[in-house]
């Protein structure tokens, strides 16, 4: 069926948006316009409008904006056909002619939706007989109220092959094969597909009965699933359906929040204890498909899957299904029941407040797959952690959009350098030893031969020339100095000989170290220097040593991914070029900072020889 855009205008002109918002929103007359609480988020103050002159909806809080048929698949969870069929119906405009066979599925569709209709009152009806005893002996074992055992529609299929082919008769044998009702086989008249269970009605967004989940009864049959969904159909899609939709969709829209959950009974549970946002995929693993749907609700859905094997690998699948998807404010949240528990067990032993609890404290998605991989296997050696920073990197690289893959790498890498290279602890000294002169020792020797060694510039040349000029400032940067370590391994030698020394109290004396040629640039290497003044420009020498390496690595890392991302690593680029810019400009200022006191100093001395001379005179 074609709509062009010329229809749909005449559709949006002939529907007031108002009469239809004001079905599921209370409005109030605010000049031209209408407002209101808004619908889609938790507020008390209205920042919600409505402008039928102009023909659309806009929340000033959260930004939901949209017109008529956007406020029927948003609020209402239609798809977009449907809700367009509704609203043509609503204003009087015929939908435009659909070519035959599009017709022609249209009728099948809607004689189907009547077949499931039939189905689900026979179900319901043979629950209340002798045969669906069992049945209702399973649901009081749930304690389930009234209410949610008529708000969900269970029913029972009887022991039989041909119960409901017969009681449906009127329907034929094919249309009831097509709802997926009967099963067909070569050679064999079709039969009843569910026998002997609990069943439980799947709807559309609309509330329309499109599939069955069929509960076993006897559980002691090994050989048959615990649960039998309906097959896909012309109305079923179980990729594209999430149980409870039709309730869980405006439920949500309140509360600001969507529960996933693994079953259908665990989303019962929830909304027999008060929960109704949530919903549950079809016996399967999360899709795209059902991702997106969850998006259109809210923009972080809750997985509560149960606290098992099976449970955490559907969780882990969730996230991995949800990386190329993820964009700006759209994630998943998780959260991780005790130990083989479902929703229900949680809710009967430890009650609502312990499901509030942890549905308010859930983990992010990079939290999830940062716990999965880390305790995926034991780390044993430097080959376990390489595969480790090899399975995260590969999650990373999955996400299309350029900014947060950069920062989920750079946030996971940071997560895998504090696991495979710990801080080393260094115990600082008591402050009164660090006071007297140095004693010389073997320690020292070894210091100076690394020194002379090392290639670094005149900064890291300055900065251990401080470090020995001020020995009591070593433990105050031991952290920092550490941190060198993965990036400057040429430099690591150096470090730990200094830091090893001042533990044991033989750095030796000032002089030892050979500072760079401009050391004048460098208060801290100058005689006289107030100590505070010192103090304070080593610490930010220190700190401009240890991001410099950084800030090379991660240039290097932009760059090595500028054919897959050129954009993100150009701007990447930029951002660390400008950051080195500014430290170069940092250290440039110290260094004017300098020349200008000692400018100031010889001047004092100045004046002072020509006052001492005229005194003389």
């Amino acid at each position: 069926m074609a709509l062009s855009p010329q229809w749909l205008d005449e559709l949006r002109a002939r529907v007031t948006l108002s009469s239809v918002v004001r079905r599921t929103t209370k409005l109030q007359k605010a000049g031209r316009e209408w407002k209101a609480c808004c619908p889609f988020h938790s507020e008390k103050t209205p920042s919600f409008y409505v402008n039928d002159e102009k023909g659309f909806y806009h929340c000033f809080g959260c930004q939901a904006h949209g017109d008529v048929i956007r406020w029927m698949t948003d609020q209402r969870g239609l798809a977009f056909m449907d809700a367009v069929k509704e609203l043509a119906a609503e204003a009087g405009l015929e939908l435009p002619a659909p070519d035959p066979m599009a017709a022609r599925k249209a009728e099948q569709r809607a004689g189907l939706h009547d077949v499931m209709a039939a189905a689900q009152e026979w179900f319901r009806a043979q629950l209340d007989t002798p045969q669906g005893a069992a049945a209702r002996e399973y649901l009081k074992s749930r304690r389930f109220d009234g209410h949610t055992l008529d708000r969900f529609g269970f029913g029972y299929a009887p022991n039989s092959r041909n119960a409901l082919k017969e009681a449906l008769g009127r329907y034929g044998e094919p249309m009831l094969v097509e709802a997926g009702l009967l099963i067909e086989v070569e050679e064999r008249d079709p039969y009843d597909r569910f026998r002997d269970r609990l069943t439980i009605p799947i709807h559309d967004a609309r509330g329309r009965v499109i599939g069955f989940a069929a509960r076993i009864l006897d559980t002691g049959r090994k050989d048959a699933p615990k649960y039998l969904n309906s097959p896909d159909t012309l109305l079923f899609d179980k990729g594209r359906t999430l149980f409870n939709l039709h309730r869980a969709a405006p439920a949500s829209r309140k509360s600001g929040r969507i529960v996933v959950v693994e079953g259908q009974m665990d989303a019962i549970a929830l909304a027999a204890a008060g929960i109704d946002e949530a919903v549950a995929p079809m016996g399967t693993a999360l899709t795209e498909q059902q991702i997106e749907m969850l998006w259109r609700l809210c923009d972080k859905p809750i997985l509560c899957f149960d606290g098992d094997a099976a449970g955490l690998r559907a969780a882990i699948k969730a996230a991995t299904r949800a990386l190329p998807l993820l964009r700006p404010g759209h994630s998943l949240l998780f959260v991780t029941l005790p130990s083989d528990m479902d929703p229900d067990d949680l809710l009967r032993s430890a009650g609502m407040q312990e499901m509030d609890r942890l549905l308010a404290e859930p983990a992010s998605l990079l939290d999830m797959l940062w716990q999965h991989e880390r305790d995926t296997t034991p780390l044993t050696s430097p080959e376990d952690k390489a595969r480790l920073k090899e399975r995260l990197i590969a999650h990373a690289e999955a996400i299309q959009h350029p900014d947060i893959r950069s920062l989920y790498r750079r946030e996971l890498i940071d997560r895998f350098s504090a696991l495979a290279f710990p801080r080393r602890e260094f115990h600082k000294a008591p402050r009164q030893k660090w006071s007297g002169a140095l004693a010389r020792s073997g320690a020292s020797e070894s210091l100076r031969r690394t020194a002379a060694s090392n290639t670094r510039d005149s900064l890291a040349q300055a900065v251990l020339a401080g470090l020995e000029r001020h020995p009591d400032q070593i433990a105050r940067h031991a952290e920092a100095l550490l941190a060198l370590g993965p990036s400057e391994p040429q430099f690591a030698g150096l470090v730990d000989e200094l830091l090893e020394g001042a533990g044991n109290r033989t750095i030796s004396a000032p002089g030892t170290l050979k500072p760079p040629p401009d050391s004048a640039c460098f208060s801290f290497l100058v005689e006289g220097t107030d100590p505070r003044v010192a103090r304070e420009d080593l610490a930010e020498a220190v700190a401009l040593l240890v991001e410099r390496p950084a800030i090379d690595a991660a240039i290097a890392a932009a760059t090595d991914r500028f054919e897959t991302d050129p954009e993100g690593a150009f701007a990447e680029q930029q951002r660390l070029r400008q950051r080195k810019l500014e430290i170069e400009s940092r250290l440039g200022q110290m260094a004017r900072k300098r020349a200008a006191v000692t400018a100031v100093g010889e001047q004092s001395a100045v004046a002072g020889n020509r006052g001492d001379e005229q005194e003389t005179g």
